[in-house]
């Protein structure tokens, strides 16, 4: 896990105390985590731990030698696996990021036979997005931002939003939680909130039920 940006933001630490905990209490389930970090910036990275009281044993690669040993890709979304008892990949991708990964890590710990038809009972429907980004241009920065993006519902089945995450803690985003009939619209607010000035670019990543999913929206400006 590469900690390059906004630490806490990228890492959601009490997430993965909470799935640790969830896990935990699963009888019979004996999983273990191992979290490897190669920060750019060692103090500010303990820092984080410290603040958000993660106290389970890390390994701070400081050479990033394990990256360079298994070449990951550089997407952060690929950089978590699943391993069994004789360390043999058995899925790969983030379930603190992504709630179906998360699904699927689960179902495989709890030791469901994972097929592809299974997974495509999900009943699918078709989204799309009034626009991808937004720049918010100049602005003060100890002013609170705020953008929409609205998605519309132009398949046959309702769309339900599973999830939506955020790159950064300053950015959040309010929804309905409600599924969108054929033909309606939701709208995603996103407030950003900056904590100093910055050139800044954050993700807002949305999991729903459509082939297209996750989709990834961008928010840009320059806090002043």
């Amino acid at each position: 896990m590469d900690s390059i940006g906004c630490v806490s933001c990228k890492l959601q630490l009490g997430r993965w105390k909470a799935l640790m905990k969830e896990l935990g209490e699963a009888e019979g389930n004996p999983v273990k985590f191992l979290f490897f970090f190669s920060p750019e910036k060692r103090r500010d990275f303990l820092g984080t731990l410290k603040s958000e009281d993660f106290v389970y044993p890390v390994c701070l690669d400081e050479e990033d030698r394990l990256n360079k040993l298994n070449h990951f890709s550089s997407e952060m979304a690929f950089q978590t696996f699943l391993l069994d008892s004789d360390n043999r990949v058995l899925a790969v991708g983030n379930p603190i990021h992504n709630p179906k990964v998360k699904e699927l890590y689960l179902r495989i710990i709890q030791g469901e036979q994972i097929s592809q038809g299974k997974e495509s009972k999900q009943i699918m429907t078709e989204v799309v997005a009034d626009k991808s980004s937004v720049s918010l241009a100049s602005f003060d920065w100890h002013k609170e931002q705020k953008a929409t993006f609205t998605l519309k519902n132009t398949g046959g089945s309702p769309l339900v939003i599973q999830d939506v995450t955020t790159s950064c803690g300053c950015t959040t985003v309010s929804y309905s939680k409600e599924p969108i009939q054929p033909g309606k619209e939701i709208t995603l607010e996103v407030v950003y909130k900056a904590e100093h000035p910055e050139h800044f670019s954050k993700t807002v990543t949305v999991h729903c039920n459509t082939a297209s999913s996750p989709i990834r929206l961008s928010l840009s400006g320059d806090a002043k």
